[in-house]
C-alpha cells in the first residue's frame, strides 16, 4: 500500500498534537475557582505579594495573605527551589474561603472571633487558606527579606 503525502501530514499531526493533549487544564469544580496569585514561597506556605502594574489579578486576596499550598511532590519541589524569587502560582480554591462574614459595606465584613467551643482561638491550621497548586512561573520581582 502506498501512502500519500495527505496520510503522513496527518500521523504527523497526530504525533506532535499527543503532548499538547496532556497539558490541557482540568475542569474547575462549581464550589472553586481557578486563581493567578504572585508572591513568595517558604516551605509549602506562600504568601500574596503585590501585583505588578500590567497584571491583573485573578481573585481580591490582600497583599500578605497566606496560603497553605498542595500539589504534586514534583511541582512542590520546583516551587520550593525558587524560594526567595517572586513567582506566580495558579490553582484551585474553593470559592468564598476566604471572605469569612458578612459584607456590611464597601471592603468591610464582620466575622465571628472565634470558631472553638469555650471562646478559646482556633487552630491556625484550621484557619488556613489552601490552595490546590496546578502550576508556576517565574515572575519580576524579589520577596522581602524575613
Amino acid at each position: 500500500m502506498k501512502e500519500g503525502p495527505t496520510t503522513v501530514a496527518l500521523a504527523i499531526a497526530l504525533i506532535l498534537s499527543a503532548p499538547l493533549r496532556g497539558q490541557e487544564t482540568k475542569p474547575v469544580p462549581k464550589d472553586s475557582m481557578r486563581v493567578h496569585l504572585p508572591g513568595c514561597s517558604k516551605g509549602y506556605a506562600f504568601t500574596v505579594g503585590r501585583p505588578a502594574a500590567e497584571e491583573a489579578l485573578s481573585a481580591s486576596l490582600p497583599e500578605g495573605t497566606h496560603l497553605r499550598m498542595n500539589g504534586k511532590k514534583e511541582l512542590m519541589a520546583q516551587i520550593k527551589a525558587r524560594e526567595g524569587s517572586m513567582i506566580e502560582i495558579t490553582g484551585l480554591m474553593k470559592k468564598g474561603q476566604y471572605e469569612q462574614g458578612i459584607a456590611v459595606g464597601a471592603g468591610v465584613r464582620i466575622g465571628p472571633g472565634s470558631n472553638s467551643p469555650g471562646g478559646r482561638p482556633s487552630s491556625p491550621v484550621n484557619d488556613q487558606i489552601g490552595i490546590d497548586v496546578e502550576g508556576w512561573r517565574q515572575i519580576a520581582g524579589r520577596c522581602p527579606a524575613r
